[in-house]
């Protein structure tokens, strides 16, 4: 692999676990998990579930328009 080919690898990976982090903190609202009401945590979860969903959404739909 040239070069090139590994600083594109590594920029994807930074991107994407930083894409993440923040989806987790909006998922959130911007709290620790300690101060959040269980009602809360639910809705943050289902906002991470909906997120990952539509990462595999993204994903498939990418392949199918190759």
């Amino acid at each position: 692999m040239d070069l090139n080919g590994l600083w594109n690898r590594l920029t994807r990976m930074l991107f994407r676990s930083a894409m993440d982090a923040g989806l987790d903190h909006i998922a959130r609202r911007g709290k620790p998990e300690a101060e959040m009401t269980p009602e809360e945590r639910q809705q943050a979860k289902q906002a991470r579930d909906l997120a990952a969903r539509a990462r595999k959404f993204q994903n498939i739909a990418r392949r199918l328009w190759r």
